[in-house]
């Protein structure tokens, strides 16, 4: 018997929107190790946000998992991640907001693909203004464009994760400032618009066609009283994200057919030898969780070959 485990698989299911006719449940490409799976598994418990919240399902879960407390929108990531204590944080993103008539839409941060010597360009830029509203700026190693925030406008401030954001249409209404930090926030984005769009080291990438530095984001925002320690038990699968974030029909539905082969046959298995495994399959809208059903490894085992249609489980997610 080996410790307990708990998969999380964001991205299991794609966006209402981005999902062809094809993928209606009695057409979909079958999954035949996650229907077994599926099958000797039952469900638990279920975690459902509504479409305007700032986090994703497998976020709220995944701080769940970890310890953490706070509504989606202020669960203090950075903190966490980083092991700090008692200072308000955030992380910083450099990013390109592509600006509509009626929309914006923000570029995955790490399509900038930002040279580390360009980033501290424009990192010592930027510095002055955040120091004058009570920020300061550092860099995280080996993270180009991607900057630890310190400073007591984070303490309360409510940020939306670049999962929910990136790829999506967001209206003026998305951005209007919602108290003292937001409104904060807003002001520096704006004063950094006008400082990126004459900067030269933004003059050098439309020479060369790349995205432009015009703006940045912020996560993760909030203070720990002490700090807490990850969660061991917990894996993720992450090949199904991508594709769901790109919302790629196509590319998704591969990642599920290699995801099937060896996750799903292989966790399937570990079941069946009595091994304490947890699933959570996680959409845009829902997070559902199982545990292994009971009645030991045979009634599992009989179970696994008149299971549900596993597609019929994804569809709510």
């Amino acid at each position: 018997m080996s410790d307990k485990v708990h998969w999380v698989i964001p991205g299991a299911a794609l966006a209402l929107e981005a999902r062809p006719q094809a993928s209606a449940s009695h057409e979909a490409a079958p999954l035949p190790n996650l229907r077994r799976l599926l099958g000797a598994m039952t469900p638990t418990a279920r975690l459902e946000l509504p479409e305007d919240s700032p986090a994703l399902p497998h976020e709220m879960l995944l701080a769940r998992l970890h310890g953490l407390a706070g509504e989606p929108g202020h669960v203090p990531w950075t903190a966490f991640e980083q092991g700090i204590a008692g200072t308000p944080c955030a992380t910083l993103k450099l990013c390109h907001w592509q600006v509509g008539t009626d929309n914006v839409m923000l570029s995955p941060p790490d399509a900038l693909g930002l040279k580390a010597e360009d980033a501290r360009t424009l990192l010592a830029a930027m510095s002055p203004y955040f120091d004058e509203d009570g920020i300061t700026l550092a860099e995280v190693p080996n993270q180009p464009g991607t900057w630890l925030a310190t400073g007591e406008p984070l303490r309360d401030l409510a940020t939306i994760s670049l999962d929910r954001a990136v790829g999506k249409r967001l209206t003026r209404s998305f951005f209007e400032a919602k108290g003292v930090s937001a409104a904060l926030i807003r002001k520096l984005q704006n004063e950094m618009q006008m400082l990126l769009y004459t900067h030269p080291i933004n003059d050098e990438r439309e020479q060369f066609g790349v995205l432009q530095v015009n703006s940045f984001w912020v996560t993760g925002a909030g203070v720990l009283d002490t700090i807490i320690s990850p969660s061991n038990c917990i894996q993720i699968e992450k090949r199904l994200h991508d594709p769901a974030q790109r919302q790629d029909a196509a590319a998704h539905s591969q990642a599920w057919q290699a995801v099937d082969a060896d996750l799903c046959a292989r966790l399937l298995a570990q079941l069946q030898a009595g091994n304490d495994i947890t699933l959570s399959l996680c959409g845009e809208r829902a997070a559902q969780t199982f545990g292994p059903a009971a009645g030991g490894t045979w009634q599992r085992l009989k179970r696994a070959f008149t299971a549900t249609s596993e597609h019929k489980i994804l569809d709510p997610l």
